[in-house]
C-alpha cells in the first residue's frame, strides 16, 4: 500500500475538482494561488545532504505535531477537511433524516455524541458478557464463549475469510497467528529501552481496565499477570514480521480434520460453528499451524481462571472506544500516549466520524464521489495509469539480468492488472445492518456482526471481483495479488486547497503516478507480489536463475535500508520492509518515465523558480509531507512494513540516476550511493 494505514484517514476529491479558468496557461493557473511545493521548501538545507527535509522542511517547521496526534502530514490535512463535511452530512441527516442510509447515519452519529448516557452506562454494555465469562466452568465452554465473542474481539486468533491465494476463484476460511494485546510478539521480546519501558507497563494498564469489570486492585493485579503470561507464550510461538511477508510459507491448506491433530485441545469444527459458518469450511487455509499448536497446548496448560481473565480483558479492551469516557482515557493513556506519543484524545465527533468511517464508510463514499470527484478528474487519472503501465512495459522489455521467457510472462501479467479509479461501480448494500436508536455499544456491535455476516456470506460464492475494500474518500490505495487489480480511492488524489486543474503534470506525475499509481503497480513485481500469476494464483512463473537474480538485486536494497537509523538505537528492517521499498523505487522510475514524454517536461517552462524534472522530484516528496513523535516512529519500526516517511524520499532517491543528474549530487553528499551500491531491479 502507499500510506500508512491511518484510521479514520480519507478524503473524496472534495471541492478541489472544480471547473478551471477558461484561457489561462498551466503556469498562470499555477500562479493564481500560492504554490505548494515551493511553499513547503527549506532553503537552509541542501538538497544533497536531505531531499526531504528541503523539501519538506518549511512546512514541517512552521507545523508542529497537535497534541491529540501521534504524526502530522499532507494526511490528516485531508483529513481535517474531510472531518468538517463528514460531520455536516451526520448533522443534517440528524436534522432531516431521509432515506435507510441518512436514518442510519442519524442514529450511529446520536448515539455517538450522547456523552452523558455513554457515561451513565459505565460498563453495562458489556455486562452480559462478563457474566457469560464467569459462567465458564470447563475448557469446553471457555472455548465455545472465546469462539462467539471472537468476532468481535480478536481474542486468541485470527480467522478471516479471503480468496484463497493458489485459486484465486475460490473464497476460503483463514486462520492466522493473534490473541496478542500489545502490537506484535516484538512487545513481548525486544530489550531496547523503549519496547522494555512499554512492556513493563503493560500489566498494570491491563489491571487498570480489569477494575472496570468488578475486580479489586489486588485479584486485578493476579489476573492481569496471569493474561501477561498467557499472551507471551502465544508472542512465543508467532511470527516475526519480515517472515510474514513470505505468502508461500505462510500457506497451509488442510482439513479441519487435521488441524485438530496439531491443535487437538480446541475443536475446530465446533469453534468455525459457533462463528456462523455452517458450510463450505471442511477445508480451511492455516497461515503459522505452530501458533495454533500453541494456543493449543496452552488451553490445556493454563489455568481456567487465567483463560477467563484474558477473555475479559480482551472484551473491555475491543469496546473501550464505545464505553464511558473513565474506561476510554484509561485505554488511551496506554495505547495513545505511550505507545504513540499522542498527549490528549481527538475530540469525541471526530472519534466518532473515524468509527463510522468503519463502520458504513462506502455509504459516506456514495454521497462525496457524486460532488467531488468529475469524469474529468477520473478519466486523467485513468489515462495516467496507462502512461505508467506503458513505462513498465518498456522497462520489463529492456531489462538485460531477465530472460525472454520470464519476460514474457512478466509482460502478461503486467497487461492483465486491473484498474480501479476513484470509486466502485457497484456499491455494497448496507439495508440489513442493525444501526438504529440504540447505545452507542450497541450501534458499534451492530456494525461488527453486520461485517462478519457480510465476509462469511461469501464462502462458495464465485468472487466478487468488483469489490473494493477500502472507501472512496480513503486517502490510501492498494494492489491485491488475487486480483492483479490496482485500486485507487478518489481520495488519494487529493492535494489540500488545490483543485485538480491547479497541478501541473510535473506534480501529478510525481505525486499520483509515482507514489501511488507506479507504487500500487510495482506491488504486483516485488518480493512478495511477484509470486502470484496474472490470474492472482500464488504460482511460481519465474526460471530459477532469474528469481536467484532478483533476490541478489532485492538484497542489495535490503542491506541499504538495514543501515537506516529511525530512533534511538532502532533500524529499520530491510527485510519486513522490502515490498514497500522496492514499489517506492519502481514508482518513482515509472513516474518518471512516464513523465518525460510530457508537454510541460519537454517545454521545460520553470513554475515558481522550479524546473519541471525539479518540480516531479518534488511532487513525489509531498506525498511523504509528515513528521511523526519518537514513541509513534519507534511503533512503526516495531510492526510496520513501510519504511518512515524520511526514508520513503531519501532511501529511494539514493536509488535513481536521474535524481543525481536534476541536482548534481556528487560524492561526500549525505544523499549519494556509488553506482554500484544502488538498487537496480525493474
Amino acid at each position: 500500500m502507499r500510506k500508512y494505514l491511518l484510521t479514520g484517514v480519507g478524503i473524496a476529491g472534495m471541492a478541489c475538482i472544480a471547473a478551471c479558468n477558461q484561457g489561462q496557461s498551466k503556469a498562470d493557473q499555477q500562479q493564481a494561488t500560492p504554490d505548494i511545493l515551493a511553499a513547503n521548501i527549506d532553503s537552509t538545507v541542501n538538497p544533497g545532504q536531505d531531499y526531504f527535509d528541503y523539501v519538506n522542511g518549511g512546512w514541517i517547521k512552521r507545523n508542529p505535531i497537535p497534541a491529540e496526534y501521534s504524526s502530522w502530514g499532507i494526511a490528516n490535512l485531508v483529513q481535517e477537511e474531510l472531518y468538517k463535511r463528514l460531520r455536516l452530512i451526520n448533522e443534517q441527516a440528524v436534522e432531516k433524516p431521509g432515506d435507510d442510509i441518512s436514518r442510519k447515519i442519524a442514529a450511529f452519529w446520536k448515539s455517538g455524541m450522547d456523552s452523558v448516557g455513554i457515561n451513565a452506562a459505565g460498563i453495562k454494555p458489556i455486562e452480559a458478557d462478563l457474566k457469560a465469562i464467569d459462567a465458564v466452568t470447563n475448557t469446553q465452554q471457555l472455548v465455545t464463549l472465546a469462539a462467539q465473542q471472537n468476532i468481535f474481539t480478536g481474542a486468541m486468533c485470527s480467522p478471516y475469510i479471503a480468496q484463497d491465494a493458489k485459486n484465486s476463484e475460490a473464497m476460503a476460511l483463514q486462520f492466522y497467528q493473534g490473541g496478542l494485546g500489545l502490537p506484535n510478539r516484538d512487545y513481548y521480546f525486544n530489550t531496547d529501552e523503549r519496547t522494555t519501558k512499554i512492556r513493563q507497563a503493560y500489566p498494570g494498564h491491563i489491571a487498570k481496565m480489569l477494575q472496570f469489570t468488578g475486580m479489586d486492585s489486588t485479584a486485578a493485579k493476579a489476573a492481569a499477570a496471569s493474561v501477561v503470561q498467557l499472551e507471551t507464550i502465544l508472542a512465543k510461538s508467532s511470527r516475526k514480521l519480515a517472515d510474514l511477508r513470505d505468502p508461500e510459507a505462510n500457506y497451509h491448506k488442510m482439513a479441519v480434520t487435521q488441524l485438530n491433530k496439531i491443535a487437538g485441545n480446541i475443536d475446530w469444527a465446533a469453534f468455525i460453528k459457533q462463528q456462523g459458518i455452517n458450510s463450505h469450511a471442511d477445508t480451511i487455509i492455516v497461515g503459522q499451524p505452530e501458533f495454533y499448536t500453541a494456543l493449543s497446548n496452552a488451553i490445556k496448560s493454563q489455568p481456567l481462571d487465567a483463560w477467563k481473565n484474558y477473555l475479559k480483558w480482551h472484551l473491555i479492551n475491543s469496546t473501550a472506544s464505545s464505553l464511558s469516557d473513565n474506561i476510554a482515557s484509561t485505554d488511551f493513556a496506554f495505547y495513545g500516549t505511550l505507545l504513540k506519543g499522542q498527549e490528549k484524545q481527538k475530540p469525541r465527533w471526530k472519534r466518532v466520524l473515524d468509527a463510522e468511517e468503519g463502520a458504513m464508510g462506502e455509504a459516506l463514499g456514495q454521497l462525496f464521489v457524486k460532488e467531488f470527484f468529475n469524469a474529468t478528474a477520473k478519466k486523467r487519472y485513468e489515462t495516467l495509469v496507462e502512461d505508467i503501465r506503458g513505462a513498465l512495459k518498456t522497462r520489463i522489455e529492456n531489462l538485460t539480468w531477465m530472460s525472454d521467457s520470464t519476460k514474457q510472462k512478466a509482460l502478461y501479467k503486467l497487461s492483465k492488472i486491473t484498474k480501479k479509479v476513484g470509486y466502485p461501480d457497484k456499491w455494497k448494500d448496507f439495508s440489513a445492518m442493525a444501526i438504529k436508536e440504540q447505545s452507542y455499544a450497541e450501534n458499534a456491535r451492530a456494525a461488527q456482526q453486520w461485517w462478519h455476516n457480510y465476509q462469511v456470506s461469501k464462502l462458495g460464492k464465485p468472487v466478487d471481483r468488483t469489490e473494493w475494500d477500502m472507501t472512496p474518500q480513503t486517502y490510501n490505495a492498494y494492489y491485491n495479488p488475487s486480483n492483479n487489480e490496482i485500486v485507487l480511492p478518489a481520495g488519494i488524489f487529493t492535494v489540500p486547497g488545490k483543485r485538480d486543474e491547479e497541478l501541473d503534470d510535473a506534480l501529478v506525475y510525481g505525486y499520483a503516478g509515482a507514489s501511488t499509481i507506479g507504487h500500487e503497480i510495482t506491488h504486483g513485481f516485488d518480493d512478495e507480489g511477484r509470486q502470484f500469476d496474472a490470474d492472482g494464483n500464488l504460482k511460481n512463473w519465474w526460471t530459477k536463475e532469474d528469481e536467484a537474480k532478483f533476490n541478489q538485486r532485492a538484497a542489495v536494497m535490503v542491506k541499504q535500508f538495514n543501515s537506516y537509523q529511525v530512533v534511538d538505537t532502532l533500524h529499520i528492517n530491510g527485510k519486513a520492509t522490502l515490498g514497500e521499498n522496492i514499489a517506492d523505487l519502481g514508482g518513482i522510475l515509472l513516474g518518471w518515465d512516464a513523465f518525460q514524454k510530457t508537454a510541460q517536461f519537454k517545454k521545460n517552462e520553470p513554475i515558481s523558480g522550479y524546473s519541471p524534472a525539479q518540480r516531479y522530484f518534488m511532487g513525489y516528496s509531498l506525498g511523504w509531507l509528515s513528521h511523526t513523535k519518537k514513541e509513534e516512529l519507534a511503533r512503526r519500526v516495531l510492526t510496520d512494513v513501510h519504511s518512515p516517511a524520511k526514508f520513503r524520499v531519501n532511501g529511494p532517491f539514493s536509488d535513481v540516476d536521474a535524481f543525481y543528474k536534476v541536482y548534481n549530487l556528487k560524492e561526500g553528499n549525505g544523499m549519494w550511493r556509488a553506482d554500484s551500491a544502488r538498487v537496480r531491479i525493474w
